[in-house]
């Protein structure tokens, strides 16, 4: 799903991709929609038929060469560009040797996270945070993975899906808990100034932004859909958040199911 934020008051906007073809979201909330897998999965990098979905929507020989698709991808500071390992040293060079923004987010909890400066806010939106803060702007996504280990070490890294489903999430003094971890991790954020520079790893003077998304009705208890095992999914559509569809008959994370051929009826 495309997400984009919502203007003044408006929740955030969601287009459903199929395809070529394009459904806005946000009108069908209240009426039924149907989602079909055909059982077909192709590899969303180049276009090869697969039994199996690796790393959400690649083929296995996709998987082992892309360097999309490498470890470094989920903990950046095992970076390994500068060893002259790294399996697309040009496209490392466009896409992680970018600035990067440390933030802390709300989605069921307070938690840490990076992302390209050029992400923000859809990043935030895909994790389904209703607040969230840039804390540090560094220079490369290896830096912004040193500066989120640090962080790891007093705030988790990962939101509690379910939580963030209820809807039910209290709400932060993120400039409080902002200033608290920096005034914690001080001497580790010099540790790193020293190796990096200290105009690398920048304190940023933002305000919180507050995040909305289009839901009726949040579900009380969590059932989980899965094409996999069920390959039909209908419902009553309750309301989107994250990459979640909500339903009156359960919710289904779309991200995971990237390169799955589906028939939608709406």
């Amino acid at each position: 799903m495309a997400v984009e934020p919502g203007r003044g008051d408006e929740p955030a906007h969601y287009t459903l991709r199929a395809g070529e073809a394009r459904l806005d979201i946000n009108p069908r909330l209240g009426f039924p929609l149907s989602l079909e897998w055909t059982g077909t999965i192709a590899c969303t990098h180049c276009g090869r038929i697969t039994r199996k979905s690796f790393g959400q929507g690649y083929c296995y020989p996709c998987f082992k060469r892309l360097a999309q698709c490498d470890t470094c991808i989920v903990k950046p500071e095992l970076c390994h560009y500068f060893q002259g390992t790294c399996r697309e040293p040009e496209w490392g060079e466009r896409h992680c040797f970018q600035p990067h923004v440390v933030y802390l987010a709300n989605a069921s909890g307070l938690k840490v996270g990076i992302t390209r400066a050029t992400q923000i806010p859809t990043r935030w939106l895909d994790q389904g945070a209703v607040q969230a803060l840039p804390v540090l702007g560094v220079e490369s996504r290896q830096q912004a993975g040193f500066v989120e280990v640090l962080f790891k070490e007093e705030v988790a890294d990962r939101t509690n899906w379910r939580a963030m489903l209820k809807g039910e999430i209290a709400p932060l003094d993120l400039i409080a808990e902002r200033d608290r971890l920096l005034a914690r991790l001080d001497s580790g954020l010099a540790n790193l100034r020293e190796r990096f520079g200290q105009d690398g790893i920048r304190v940023l003077d933002e305000r919180p932004v507050h995040l909305d998304y289009p839901v009726l009705e949040y579900p009380s208890k969590i059932v989980s859909h899965n094409f996999d095992k069920h390959p039909v999914v209908s419902g009553t559509l309750q309301g989107v958040k994250g990459q979640y569809l909500i339903l009156d008959t359960g919710v289904i994370n779309l991200r995971k199911f990237t390169g799955y051929e589906v028939k939608v009826v709406a």
